[in-house]
């Protein structure tokens, strides 16, 4: 595969030419009228960007994968944001069989397409790479390959398919499959012929629901530990993407301090500042311990985030030792006692690693959380998890409200709404105050710009947007809260910035993250790495942060359906 990308690089310019020498109908005219009618596409082996361009055009938010630098760039340089009806193509730099650049990414696809691709895979990896891309396909979703039939022109490695190959990795899928009729080459070679094979996965409503229905609301709980690991790794599912450390076709893999810092956050108002009853135990909640939990009940929810940084070393001390309570708790119970039906075996796994208590400051980045040791998800309650996230937590919810209902210590105190609000995810207000005191300092010293408009901010007559509306996807890191007009916030409300108008403001927001998070750069990359899809833990670059943002916001639009913004200058 090496020496076709090379090939492919010192060719460029020609091969290029040849693509784009025809059109994307004269090429897949065959299965033209199968194309959905928007949606999002994955172009594995991209070349040109020609066919990336006429989906982009015509409704697609699009992946490009080309491992070629050459061709990549080649193709990067046409600029269809600008394009009337032309939405930005987001190119990887990736390749089969891996393409674990675009498993990070955290997406499904409407359409995936392999042109002219399919030979060059060796016949060892094949398997292997189907089973990636039929991993990638949203129900319903199609996959399209096409095959080349005859012998290579040149040094490029083309070897023998058939679809009698393909049919057999379908089948072991579950994708239905479909042979078009073969085509003549459209560059008249008279020794070339080529197969469209036409795949989609079945929407047939099984997966991991039975088993999440079945934790959810028949197993036996004798407190809420369950809901609580099933909440905290939705909202690690929903809000971190960038978060997955390793995944396979069966399991993916997250740092455990991470798990341990959501089960923090959830857990904290109800047992410090409600006092609600979480056990139908007397003995107590395993991680509330004295030297930990204990120890930190002048603290809120809020106060503990990614990227946070505490100086004080007895505080240090404190936090660690609790995020290692609820690690161990998490292990111990919840996570040993979710079983698949009538047998004993784990649905999740738990790996705890030794480490050492800070000597002096404690800093919540990835390489901390990462040292807790790793927690194991099943590929498939990790993708429900993050497609349907806004239909699986009000049923968390519900049961968990109904959990703290039953204890005999809550049922005197709260109501059935007391117990609803409570379990309501942290306030967005307070989570801006930082934000505004930054933007006031700034004010006073050099001015702001609101981040969609460009306009000056005056004092008292600004709002901190959340990019992605918090109410929809809640999250307070650095990189989502911008300052804006007024008039501005109130229209753009709880709706969603198209890509359209992302791409005019791109100036703007890089700008303000560059000038307010200077000083706090490495919480502010922390947050977006671990937050946003398809960025290094270590990387340090603004324009890769809002290439990511970009790319959440097809993510968060394809799972939440919420309503568009644009902002017409």
């Amino acid at each position: 595969m090496d020496d076709n990308i090379t090939y492919y690089n010192r060719n460029a310019e020609q091969l290029a030419e040849q693509y784009d020498s025809l059109d994307f109908e004269q090429v897949h005219g065959d299965w033209f009228d199968e194309l959905p009618s928007t949606g999002m596409a994955l172009d594995v082996g991209a070349g040109s960007g020609r066919d990336a361009r006429f989906l982009s055009c015509h409704g697609f938010e699009v992946v490009a994968v080309e491992p070629a630098d050459e061709l990549r760039e080649r193709a990067q340089q046409y600029d269809v944001a600008r394009a009337d009806g032309c939405n930005p193509i987001h190119w990887v730099d990736d390749s089969l069989p891996e393409l674990s650049r675009v498993q990070k990414l955290q997406t499904k696809f409407d359409l995936i397409l392999l042109s002219a691709v399919w030979m060059h895979i060796a016949p060892s990896q094949r398997q292997r790479a189907f089973r990636k891309l039929s991993s990638l396909l949203k129900p319903n979703g199609k996959m399209v390959v096409s095959l080349r039939h005859g012998a290579s022109p040149d040094e490029r490695t083309m070897h023998p398919v058939s679809t009698d190959e393909l049919a057999g990795y379908a089948q072991q899928q579950g994708l239905s499959y479909r042979v078009l009729r073969p085509t003549a080459d459209q560059l008249q070679r008279p020794d070339v012929e080529w197969e469209t094979v036409l795949l989609t996965l079945p929407d047939d409503g099984t997966g991991a629901f039975p088993l999440l229905r079945n934790i959810v609301v028949n197993d036996n709980k004798s407190s809420t530990y369950k809901v609580a690991l099933l909440r905290t790794l939705l909202r690690i599912a929903e809000g971190h993407p960038g978060a997955v450390m390793t995944q396979t076709d069966t399991h993916v893999e997250l740092p455990m301090g991470l798990v341990a810092l959501y089960w923090l956050k959830l857990y904290k108002p109800l047992l410090d500042h409600y006092q609600l009853q979480q056990s139908s135990s007397s003995r107590g909640l395993g991680f509330v311990k004295a030297n930990g939990w204990d120890q930190l009940s002048d603290m809120t929810a809020n106060d503990f985030y990614i990227g946070a940084c505490y100086f004080d070393p007895t505080r240090a001390a404190t936090i660690y030792h609790t995020l290692k309570d609820i690690a161990a708790t998490i292990k111990n119970m919840p996570a040993k006692y979710i079983t698949l039906p009538g047998t004993q075996t784990e649905v999740f796994g738990v790996e705890l690693a030794r480490t050492k208590k800070p000597q002096g400051s404690l800093v919540l980045d990835y390489q901390f959380l990462k040292s807790l040791g790793t927690f194991y998800v099943p590929r498939a309650i990790w993708d429900a998890l993050s497609r349907f996230s806004v239909w699986i937590e009000p049923a968390l919810i519900n049961e968990w409200s109904q959990l703290m209902a039953s204890y005999q210590r809550n049922q005197s105190r709260f109501t059935r709404a007391d117990y609803l609000n409570v379990l309501r995810w942290e306030n967005p207000e307070r989570s801006t105050n930082r934000v505004r005191q930054r933007v006031d300092n700034l004010l006073a010293q050099q001015g702001v710009d609101c981040c969609w408009s460009g306009s000056a901010l005056k004092r008292q007559r600004y709002a901190v947007d959340h990019a992605f509306p918090f109410a929809r996807w809640p999250n307070n890191d650095l990189w989502n809260l911008l300052p804006t007009r007024t008039e501005i916030n109130s229209k753009k409300s709880d709706k969603l910035p198209t890509q359209q108008t992302l791409v005019q403001a791109r100036e703007l927001i890089v700008d303000w993250w560059r000038t307010g998070w200077h000083e706090h750069r490495d919480e502010f990359f922390t947050q977006a790495n671990l937050a946003l899809p398809n960025l290094a833990p270590d990387n340090q670059n603004y324009d890769d942060v809002f290439e990511a943002l970009t790319l959440q916001r097809e993510r968060i639009k394809q799972t939440q359906q919420l309503q568009d913004w644009h902002l017409t200058r």
